[in-house]
């Protein structure tokens, strides 16, 4: 089965899936390593990777060209982010044309006014709903594949309101669009009411730090979520970490005080699938 069928027979269960996010491609190793079935690539996290705040800075070019290198490097199914594809709808059409070629199996596209900012910053702007179904339609008649999943994203509630989020997505839905993804709803009840109204799976975004509380997996898949992306963990996970290994680095002259808490050599093996490679080299390097 190939990822993008796995991603669909995913949604299909009438069970929450989590999928952790990715900044870089190894993180996105390290989530298939964990056991996780799908993993998703944070836009925001790959800003951050590259030293930006999440403010649409990078390109299309840039991102896909990471995209391409993760997919090639897991065997889940990678769900991505397009932010507000990169433009108006014919920049859609160019996105989703480069984005399918990167073997990813989903992606979601947001109505924010391009450039974007995080979905959890103040001072968004969204497009007209009218806009934006042009921009679902388009990447619907685009998408050659027709198991690669398109999730329509609605920004709308910091202006409109929830329920003007929820009809927005719902609109998206019916232009064809797979999932659906209401982002930042301010209480457990927003919460609810998104996935309860929305007419095709919904999609829930979790991270501390944001507009939206953190419940567990258990809560969210009462309420009727069928996924759910937690972009940022490993991130700051991984910030933590590096700052703390520094700073033992800046006051010892070595690491030997938490050497216990680093990664092995074997563990970065496999995080890498470095016996895989390994037998490759004997299989077709043996006779040189």
């Amino acid at each position: 089965m190939s990822p993008r069928k796995k991603l669909r027979a995913l949604l299909a269960k009438p069970a929450y899936a989590i999928v952790p996010g990715a900044y870089d491609t190894l993180t996105a190793r390290l989530v298939q390593v964990a056991g996780f079935d799908a993993v998703y690539l944070t836009g925001g996290g790959y800003s951050r990777a590259n030293g930006y705040p999440d403010v649409g800075l990078l390109t299309m070019t840039e991102v896909t060209q990471w995209i391409s290198r993760t997919v090639e490097a897991v065997d889940v199914p990678v769900i991505a982010d397009m932010d507000a594809g990169y433009g108006n709808a014919l920049n859609v059409i160019r996105s989703v044309r480069e984005y399918e070629k990167t073997g990813v199996s989903a992606f979601h596209l947001e109505d924010q006014v391009s450039p974007k900012k995080c979905g959890h910053y103040e001072g968004k702007q969204v497009v007209s709903k009218a806009e934006m179904i042009g921009k679902i339609k388009a990447a619907v008649d685009t998408r050659r594949d027709a198991d690669m999943v398109i999730i329509a994203r609605s920004d709308a509630r910091a202006i409109e309101g929830l329920q003007a989020a929820i009809d927005r997505v719902n609109a998206y839905l019916e232009a064809g669009a797979d999932v659906g993804f209401v982002e930042a709803p301010q209480s457990a009840g927003e919460l609810a009411a998104a996935a309860r109204q929305l007419a095709k799976p919904a999609l829930v975004n979790i991270f501390e730090g944001g507009k939206t509380p953190v419940l567990p997996a258990r809560e969210l898949e009462a309420m009727g979520y069928r996924i759910g992306i937690y972009p940022s963990q490993t991130h700051r996970a991984a910030i933590a970490a590096a700052k703390k290994v520094l700073a033992v680095l800046k006051r010892d002259g070595d690491t030997a005080a938490i050497e216990g808490e680093l990664a092995t050599f074997n563990d970065r093996e496999e995080a890498v699938n470095a016996r895989h490679w390994r037998e490759l080299e004997t299989q077709y390097l043996k006779d040189v």
